[in-house]
């Protein structure tokens, strides 16, 4: 069989554990939805309907999800600097100013588990105040519009981010990921090392196992009251995306910094979901063209008044 550019694209997406449309992370969500359904018949309709995968909004969520990748390798990713380089300043810095300071008290194993959860606590830190800053920000807003504009979800709507926030991300990465980096490196050097399944991140690898591909989805799927204090639900995501509670529920896999930030909103407090924008602001994003550019046309239009 001949590959062409785009087979080794989609490949790259499947095979890849980071990413979140790995294929065991697209199963175990297949299955989890299908038990979910089994005991919920009343959501089998719309999860089973042309008229959700076949929507304008579902149809413009593949489209931009081809286009986003091109973007990004080469247009964003040239211009993001790596989380090597931020660790390496770091620990320059911290080398010049404070001199060798090394330590071998703590075994190994002891330093990849404090490695480990650092690294993932931080970047969910990281990622809930960027989150909350492209809410709250209103130039921030014009671009976090575009993932919000989706009237129906699925789990390709994740990828519906306009370029200039996927910038934003990046060197959030960079910065959090070569920040931990850095500290570690220069107190324990060559001894810290990172838990992963696959070539992925522990944590990032449970989280996706267990339906993170659910968020973007019709799939109400709700934690227990008290598990959601701790651990953001499919359907606590879901009801960030409702037009009513654009402003709850920040957090990227845990719950406790929308607990900690009072932002944090229940599933059993919401019965109803409507996604998408207000019904004036949704013909703003209609195209692939129009989801690159109302954003910049928004603010330019701000600025003139």
């Amino acid at each position: 069989m001949n590959f062409n550019l785009d087979n080794f694209f989609i490949l790259e997406y499947m095979i890849n554990p980071s990413k979140r449309t790995y294929w065991v992370y697209i199963i175990s969500s297949i299955i989890i939805g299908m038990i979910f359904l089994y005991f919920n018949k009343n959501h089998r309709k719309i999860n089973f309907s042309s008229k959700l995968w076949l929507h304008p909004s579902a149809r413009l969520d593949y489209s931009y999800f081809l286009l986003s990748y091109f973007i990004k390798i080469t247009m964003i990713f040239p211009i993001v600097i790596s989380a090597k380089s931020i660790a390496f300043s770091i620990n320059k810095f911290l080398y010049l100013e404070y001199g060798f300071n090394q330590t071998s008290n703590l075994s190994y194993e002891t330093i990849v588990v404090l490695y480990t959860i650092t690294l993932f606590l931080v970047s969910d830190f990281t990622r809930y105040w960027l989150h909350r800053f492209l809410h709250t920000i209103p130039f921030l807003w014009e671009f976090h519009k575009v993932h919000h504009s989706a009237k129906v979800l699925n789990p390709l709507t994740f990828y519906r981010v306009h370029p200039v926030e996927n910038i934003l991300f990046g060197f959030r990465y960079s910065l959090s990921i070569g920040l931990v980096t850095g500290v570690f490196i220069y107190f324990f050097g060559s001894k810290i090392g990172i838990y992963e399944i696959l070539g992925a991140n522990i944590f990032i690898f449970i989280f996706s196992l267990f339906g993170s591909n659910l968020r973007h989805s019709h799939i109400p799927l709700a934690y227990f009251k008290v598990l959601e204090n701790f651990f953001i639900s499919p359907k606590q995501h879901q009801i960030h995306h409702s037009k009513k509670h654009f402003n709850k529920n920040f957090g990227g896999y845990l719950a406790i910094w929308d607990k900690l930030f009072g932002t944090l909103k229940y599933s059993c407090d919401v019965k109803v979901l409507k996604f998408g924008l207000r019904r004036e602001q949704m013909n703003q994003y209609q195209t692939l063209f129009s989801l690159i550019t109302t954003p910049f046309l928004n603010i330019f239009k701000r600025k003139i008044k």
